[in-house]
């Protein structure tokens, strides 16, 4: 199995990068699947003005990244939230693609500032990836008061309970990504 972590946030000092980090590490310590980052701030990629499908010329990048999402047999998608929904370039890759994402098992993992670990942002992009026909794994992982809780290695400072914690998020992402397999070799 192969899962591609999508880095949303391109803000400078962007805190979400740090749950990213520490998802990567932790399925690869744990021997979970393949593990790739997709850090959106290193794409840099332009405002879409159309879907992938329908550009005359895309470029190799997105070519590439649309390649990544296709062949990954999950996404985990780490984003922070905005005055209560996610930022532009997480919705601009969203859009971008349509088939890449069709019945992908997507597990949401939010971050902010505050107390709520950004909830908020969890319907609104539930609801987006529900109208492109993705699968949002049920399990979700909310993460307040990011800077307190991860450092810029993506280390957790309470190690024992975000590990707990990505344990219970990574046995419903692995189990989604299983089914969808098994239901594609046999499909009924």
């Amino acid at each position: 199995m192969h899962i591609a972590i999508i880095s949303a946030s391109v803000r400078v000092g962007r805190n979400s990068h740090r749950v990213a980090l520490f998802f990567k590490r932790f399925i690869e310590e744990n021997n979970l699947a393949s593990v790739e980052l997709l850090d959106l701030n290193a794409y840099q990629f332009p405002l879409f003005d159309e879907r992938l499908r329908f550009q005359a010329k895309p470029s190799e990048k997105v070519l590439a990244f649309a390649d990544k999402i296709k062949n990954a047999d999950g996404v985990i998608m780490v984003t922070p939230e905005y005055n209560g929904g996610y930022p532009a370039s997480i919705k601009n890759v969203i859009d971008l693609l349509y088939d890449e994402w069709y019945k992908k098992p997507i597990g949401l993992v939010t971050v902010s500032d505050g107390p709520f670990g950004g909830t908020q942002v969890m319907t609104s992009l539930q609801f987006s990836l529900w109208k492109i026909k993705a699968w949002v794994v049920p399990a979700m992982f909310a993460v307040p008061k990011v800077r307190e809780a991860y450092d810029e290695n993506g280390n957790a400072i309470n190690k024992e309970l975000s590990n707990k914690l990505a344990g219970i998020f990574m046995k419903e992402m692995l189990w989604c990504m299983e089914a969808k397999k098994r239901m594609e070799e046999n499909p009924y």
